[in-house]
């Protein structure tokens, strides 16, 4: 096997670039086990592998259960479904053959019941596979006889080992159970939710820290020095005329009071930040924005979301002019907060679907600018604020001219002092408790916001996720949707080219990405693909018949169609390509015809979870997607041409002592 760094690879059209949409691991402790886990548990993990599509990993838990002493004849059964599962009598080494053999002679010494009777049947099935002109009817009468669920199971992982006429006596019932399932349990509807990336945590604009205690500190000084210009200005008063001074005082208090109370309603809780309190908003092309590839995806998935979801009355053009500051203002919130994550924006699209849909509603029910609505202080209070003020102003000037008239001198010139001092540390002093107000104001309302915002995104994040999690369809309906789709491309390959299982020597079905796609896998399981690119290689006696197509897997739509004949001697090379930071490929070179790169997988090695190793799970991937199997069988052939074929046929199972 070489490594190269080329890039150049094909899907189903040969030198077609492929391009990852979005990959996601989907949290799943299924398949994972601790090493230190009982044989009931590994053989409990084995079968779930087994049933999603991994035998290479059920293989191994499923025989470490046995060699610890968990064995019977259930577990025996599934032991040989997985051995040959997504394999041919050619994929076996001896000492796997060896392996069957002695399992078969164990058949006799488990007790009598349904498993029992199911792994006869299969050794029984392999019995006729290696000896030529087998009768096959009284083995299939035993298959049929078995319960669908032993019996699908040996149809469903025998499925490239069952060739010839037994393949063929099969195949209507195996066509048949593939379109009963081919679109079951709600397929369309559901596959998407696989790809789904699992959505990001919910998160807001926390309130802005606190600026009041600069304000604070300076709020003493000059509410002292206020308090001892005021007293000094009334002491003189009263000395000059203590019945008007008096007078003076009160309407002063009264006058002081009245100011602080509307004043505070007024000017000491600001205005609101926003769009109308002047919110400077990036603009897509302003260069000071910063914005960079994640926020111009953000922008764009703004775009798209709030173009579908228009209130009535609106087009989508409309609605978007409509409401572009407000579109660019929540843009830029969420870019800001979610920016250091390194995230695709596909994980954050469930905030901006639902702000979407939260602006929209805002706009119907006629609140959509409220929260950016600066408070309306009201004309009254206002007025009582500005005539308090001159009351108060008035009062100050009445005792200084009381001073003045009543008193000697030098008492006018402290009275002309305190009222400046007063003036100027009661405006100080003044400003600086408006400013501790607003901001503890600010900071009540930004933390109140705050609140209401996180708790209701929480919520819709919580709703996405619940639904994903309810329509994400199991690795076993998946993997039973991709078997039928392989099944049904491999009846019309075989319509077409007018061939029935008994003219071909063998088969092999290549999966890989397609031209572009999502992919997604559970922890220790294979990558999965929203679209595919199947490649049938048909093995008869006069050569190689070859069929590629794409495949939408959502729906099993098919298209680019390609087909190709030649014979064993004009496959003169095969080469496996791999890159550990791009993937697999596989080159095929026939001498009359150009090399043909067909990309098998992507890397790994950036997508791995927790505890996963990156060369365990690329060999699940390969076994998964019948590259094991099939680089095997071309290499073989390249190198031997048919012959090679003709030397590893299914005589290598036998002798079997199965007994009853």
């Amino acid at each position: 096997m070489s490594h190269s760094n080329g890039a150049g690879y094909s899907s189903a059209a040969y030198n077609s670039t492929i391009g990852i949409q979005a990959e996601t691991v989907h949290n799943s402790t299924v398949n994972i086990t601790s090493p230190d886990a009982s044989p009931q548990e590994k053989y409990r993990v084995g079968i779930q592998l087994l049933q999603d599509g991994v035998p290479s990993r059920a293989r191994e838990m499923i025989t470490d259960a046995i060699a610890r002493g968990y064995d019977s004849a259930e577990v025996r059964f599934h032991w040989v479904l997985a051995m040959l599962s997504a394999r041919t009598h050619h994929d076996l080494s001896a000492e796997e053959v060896h392996g069957l053999r002695y399992a078969s002679g164990l058949v006799q010494t488990y007790a009598e019941d349904g498993w029992k009777e199911a792994l006869r049947v299969t050794f029984d099935l392999l019995a006729v596979l290696s000896t030529a002109d087998s009768e096959t009817g009284p083995v299939l009468k035993q298959l049929q006889d078995l319960p669908p669920r032993q019996h699908d199971a040996i149809l469903r992982h025998l499925d490239l080992m069952l060739t010839g006429g037994l393949k063929d006596d099969l195949w209507a019932e195996t066509l048949e159970r593939a379109g009963a399932e081919r679109f079951g349990n709600n397929r369309t509807q559901r596959v998407w939710a696989y790809f789904a990336p699992t959505p990001i945590g919910a998160r807001a604009v926390p309130p802005r820290p606190s600026t009041a205690a600069a304000a604070q500190a300076a709020l003493p000084i000059r509410a002292v020095l206020f308090v001892v210009s005021s007293a000094l200005l009334w002491a003189l008063a009263l000395i000059a005329d203590p019945a008007q001074a008096i007078v003076e005082f009160l309407v002063a208090l009264g006058a002081g009071l009245t100011a602080a109370r509307y004043g505070l309603r007024w000017w000491g809780r600001g205005s609101r930040p926003g769009l109308a309190a002047g919110a400077r908003i990036p603009h897509p092309r302003d260069p000071t924005s910063a914005e960079g590839g994640f926020t111009k995806r953000v922008r764009h998935s703004f775009d798209h979301y709030f173009s579908i979801r228009t209130p009535y009355g609106f087009t989508p053009d409309a609605w978007l002019a409509h409401t572009a500051q407000v579109r660019g203002s929540l843009a830029a919130e969420i870019a800001d907060l979610y920016r250091e994550s390194r995230i695709g924006v596909e994980r954050v699209d469930w905030l901006i679907r639902y702000l979407a849909e939260d602006v929209r509603n805002r706009h119907n029910n006629g609140t959509l600018l409220d929260q950016h609505r600066q408070e309306r202080t009201p004309g009254r209070t206002k007025a009582l604020t500005v005539a308090a003020l001159a009351v108060l102003g008035a009062a100050a000037l009445a005792a200084f001219g009381t001073v003045v008239s009543g008193a000697a001198q030098p008492q006018p010139l402290w009275a002309f002092l305190a009222v400046l001092g007063a003036a100027w540390s009661g405006h100080a002093a003044a400003s600086r408790w408006l400013e501790v107000r607003r901001e503890e104001h600010r900071l009540a309302r930004e933390t109140q916001e705050y609140q209401e915002q996180l708790t209701a995104r929480q919520i819709a994040h919580q709703h996405w996720q619940s639904r994903l999690d309810a329509t994400r369809p199991s690795e076993l309906e998946m993997e039973t949707w991709l078997t039928c789709d392989k099944t049904s491309f491999v009846d019309e390959a075989l319509r077409h080219h007018r061939l029935t299982w008994r003219d071909l020597i063998t088969h092999t079905i290549l999966m890989a990405p397609g031209s572009s796609y999502r992919r997604g896998r559970v922890r220790g399981g294979p990558w999965r693909y929203s679209h595919y690119a199947f490649r049938l290689f048909l093995f008869t006696q006069d050569g190689i018949r070859e069929i590629s197509s794409e495949f939408t897997f959502s729906d099993a739509t098919r298209r680019n169609e390609q087909r190709s004949n030649y014979r064993f001697d004009a496959l003169s090379s095969v080469q496996v390509t791999e890159n550990v930071d791009v993937g697999y490929d596989l080159e095929l070179v026939l001498t009359n015809g150009p090399a043909r790169k067909i990309r098998i997988k992507d890397a790994d090695a950036h997508q791995l979870a927790p505890n996963e190793n990156s060369q365990e799970i690329s060999e699940i991937n390969l076994s998964a997607t019948g590259s094991t199997h099939t680089f095997r069988l071309l290499e073989g052939i390249a190198a031997d041409g048919k012959s090679w074929i003709e030397r590893h046929g299914p005589d290598n199972l036998m002798p079997f002592q199965v007994a009853g």
